[in-house]
């Protein structure tokens, strides 16, 4: 069994915290794990339990030493079935692709059929969203690093889809090929494009999508907030904040840090100074002045949203169009106003050991003592 106490606190943290997450009777770990003192914590909701299972198996591939309780191929090979049965969107076959590369396991038959026939119709394409195609051209590329020589073919084809249709002159990414809705792109949006473009340029050699991923992380690190705050909405056309909330941890503490490591590695000005602000805000240096860790449980809250806003995105939706086509840029709003989202899924905590499971050099956060405390899954 791998010496466990190889890991990090910051890991272990988090495997402590994906034991609450985890349906022993479903071999995946659920949608929503609820912090609000509910007898039954865990929601299940099998088509996102399934990509959020995937997710975290991305996460355990890069961790030192993964707990002798997780079989990985079992897990992997269980979840990745069901992709043909249920309603699950493109970005889980994406995501299939890249953690069967990072796991060193084939995908399954019926899986591996499905995405080659989405990545050949390109007609179907024009319906990709930028989670979709980022985790598509991620996964392409890192199964033919893995050896995979077949998806080769689809690299270049998908590269070029989004250089054309999603790459804004802002330093941004648009949200969609084509359509009233693309210029309004989320937070996701730039990560999952930029990191796409970071794979596929240091794979090519192509210098262009290592420049267009460097001037997005730039452009986020220019628009992040006066505490570390990653904002979550975006004008792409104009490369504006048009809506601060929802401030969500995992954008704090996992997914911002998994394209600023690959800032830093391209020398990108201000990469390091602003993925350590922006995991501080996790801490508690942000507006409510509280820590999002749940340290009992090994979690995380969701996010600080607009406390009128907890159940409902019209008004937020209403408020970006208006900013984006008046030429407001958005700000943060008073603490008073802003609220939590009691809540923690379990992809986010699969981010946080992606983006620090291997890393040695940032031991105030990774050896934080807000990660104090051990797993049973030891």
């Amino acid at each position: 069994m791998p010496e466990f106490s190889e890991n990090s606190p910051l890991v272990r943290y988090a495997l402590r915290g994906l034991e609450q997450c985890w349906l022993p009777e479903c071999g995946r770990w659920s949608h929503i794990y609820h912090l609000d003192g509910r007898a039954s914590p865990n929601e299940s909701l099998t088509h996102s339990d399934v990509f959020y299972t995937l997710n975290v198996l991305l996460g355990l591939s890069r961790i030192r030493a993964v707990p002798s309780n997780i079989d990985l191929p079992e897990i992997f090979y269980r979840n990745a079935a069901q992709l043909t049965v249920l309603p699950v969107p493109k970005y889980a076959l994406g995501m299939a692709l890249w953690s069967s590369a990072e796991l060193g396991f084939e995908m399954p038959e019926q899986a591996r059929l499905e995405v080659k026939a989405l990545l050949t119709d390109q007609t179907r394409w024009a319906g990709f969203r930028a989670q979709d195609l980022g985790m598509l051209l991620t996964g392409v590329v890192a199964r033919t690093r893995a050896g995979d020589r077949e998806w080769m073919r689809f690299a270049d084809p998908l590269f070029r889809f989004l250089k054309e249709r999603f790459h804004s002159g802002s330093g941004l990414f648009f949200d969609a090929p084509f359509g009233f809705r693309r210029r309004f792109a989320s937070f996701a949006t730039q990560i999952y494009l930029s990191i796409a473009c970071y794979h596929y340029g240091e794979f090519a050699g192509d210098s262009s999508a290592l420049a267009m991923a460097g001037a997005c992380a730039s452009k986020l690190i220019a628009l992040q907030g006066p505490q570390g705050e990653w904002p979550w909405f975006f004008d792409a056309i104009g490369g504006r904040v048009l809506d601060f909330y929802e401030v969500y941890s995992v954008h704090q503490y996992g997914m911002a840090p998994a394209l600023l490591e690959w800032a830093e590695r391209y020398e990108v000005r201000g990469a390091r100074t602003a993925l350590v602000k922006g995991f501080n805000w996790t801490f508690g240096e942000n507006q409510l002045r509280r820590s999002m860790l749940v340290p009992d449980l090994g979690l995380t809250i969701r996010s600080q949203i607009r406390k009128l806003e907890l159940t409902t995105r019209a008004p937020r939706m209403l408020r970006a169009i208006k900013n984006a086509y008046v030429g407001r840029e958005s700000g943060l709003i008073e603490s008073s106003r802003v609220g939590l989202r009691l809540e923690c899924r379990s992809y986010e905590l699969g981010w946080m050991l992606w983006s620090f499971g291997r890393r040695s050099d940032l031991p105030e956060l990774t050896s934080n003592t807000a990660f104090d405390g051990t797993s049973i899954w030891a």
